[in-house]
């Protein structure tokens, strides 16, 4: 997993409207916080966050005042109508240390014939990994499962390093049997008021 750099500036006022003055400039109120340290109110260009969060648990190198600290992210809150981001709530993280994240489940393989169905119980998946390694995603293949088959948490690969934070019993996909459908009362009674015409 790369790092991305971001320019990091500390900042003393608070409240929505110091909060909309910033993002007025294009930029992203944010809090970095972890390691037992105080938090530190920043803020953040704008555009350049919102190309880094589109990888998944992206690894931040920010430099705050010159010095060079890494972070994840922990919450991002975004405007629910336009989308733009609001605010970040950044944990800073060390080589080597191990974080606990969630990382979404992506499938490959096409299920059994039938009309069958995959339900993701789990969207995501709870690991832990080393900082400077979290997986963008985990993959498991669904290759001709059929209806009534489960894939549990400890099924699915996960790349070295990694480890599961959850359950291993969790079922993360499951294969639903395909609904016929019955027909409907009004479409008999069309056909035979059809026959006696």
């Amino acid at each position: 997993m790369s790092e991305v750099k971001l320019v990091a500036e500390t900042r003393t006022e608070f409240g929505k409207g110091a909060a909309r003055r910033i993002r007025r400039e294009s930029k992203v109120p944010g809090v970095v916080y972890g390691h037992g340290a105080d938090p530190v109110h920043v803020t953040l260009p704008g555009h350049e966050l919102l190309l880094a969060l589109r990888t998944p648990n992206v690894l931040l190198s920010l430099d705050i005042e010159g010095k060079t600290q890494l972070a994840i992210p922990k919450a991002v809150q975004r405007d629910a109508i336009k989308g733009f981001l609001e605010h970040v709530d950044l944990l800073l993280v060390k080589r080597g240390e191990k974080v606990t994240v969630e990382v979404f489940v992506q499938t490959e393989g096409e299920l059994a014939a039938g009309g069958n169905l995959l339900e993701h119980v789990l969207n995501t998946l709870t690991v832990e990994a080393e900082a400077t390694h979290i997986p963008e995603s985990v993959t498991v293949s669904v290759e001709g499962l059929e209806a009534g088959a489960s894939i549990h948490a400890k099924d699915i690969p996960l790349p070295a390093g990694t480890t599961l934070a959850i359950d291993e019993d969790a079922v993360v996909l499951q294969v639903l049997a395909a609904q016929a459908e019955e027909p409907s009362a009004e479409g008999e009674g069309e056909g035979e008021e059809a026959a006696e015409a």
